[in-house]
């Protein structure tokens, strides 16, 4: 079995590719717009001019592959409930990619130090991901 994150941006998903291409290096497998498909964009309820938009794609993320889409378009992103967590090596590092993803997104735990970690926080970024930065005690 193999698990994955499929993450929906309604409507801002290469905007949100493109910002963790510049700040985690992100690394993009596989990408396909809704123009792509060989089916009327308007015959799966996605919204007209939509075309352009992703329809699906992959990326890694250190060990890990993500998926994304614009979904349905809606405009209205809801990714709460859960949060990606990068453990990183050191805590310029972990202020480094703190300040990134924040940048006008929402502190929602300053990055501290902690009983079990050299720096803990977490923000939402302005896509509405929440992250959870760790830079362990050594």
């Amino acid at each position: 079995m193999n698990v994955s994150s499929y993450l929906f941006f309604e409507g801002q998903c290469q905007q949100a590719l493109d910002f963790y291409r510049d700040i985690l290096d992100i690394e993009i497998v596989e990408l396909m717009h809704y123009a792509d498909s060989p089916e009327p964009v308007a015959e799966n309820g996605i919204p007209p001019g939509s075309e352009g938009k992703v329809m699906h794609c992959s990326f890694r993320l250190g060990d890990s592959l993500f998926m994304a889409s614009d979904g349905m378009c809606s405009g209205k992103a809801d990714l709460n409930g859960f949060a990606i967590s990068l453990a990183v090596d050191d805590v310029q590092q972990a202020q480094r990619l703190f300040d990134a993803l924040g940048r006008d997104g929402e502190i929602l735990m300053p990055l501290d130090k902690t009983f079990f970690a050299e720096r803990f926080g977490m923000v939402k970024d302005r896509f509405g991901m929440s992250w959870m930065i760790h830079a362990a005690a050594h």
